[in-house]
């Protein structure tokens, strides 16, 4: 397992910052797993973090496929900095169809 620098996120532990973004981009790998805030009504995906974004944005750039893990929650569900689009998403994973 291979751990990527950069700042810890207090309330969520996530790893994010510039320093994730290069490491990231030193790969090209199989299978990207993301996962998103929201995803708008004309496909756009969204989250809250820009310095998350910066990272799933690294992430679909470096993998041959792209992964999106989801509940139906996020269907409709708004967020204020725009990740990508659907059309970058290769398989779609959620508990049910999207209301």
């Amino acid at each position: 397992m291979i751990i990527t620098g950069g700042v810890v996120r207090h309330r969520d532990r996530a790893v994010v910052g510039e320093a994730t973004v290069d490491f990231i981009k030193q790969f090209k790998v199989d299978f990207g797993i993301i996962g998103v805030s929201g995803i708008d009504a004309d496909g756009t995906l969204l989250d809250f973090d820009y310095r998350e974004v910066r990272i799933t944005q690294a992430i679909i750039a470096n993998s041959r496929q792209v992964l999106l893990v989801t509940d139906h929650s996020k269907f409709g569900r708004g967020a204020m900095v725009r990740l990508g689009h659907l059309s970058e998403v290769s398989l779609l994973f959620t508990d049910c169809p999207p209301l």
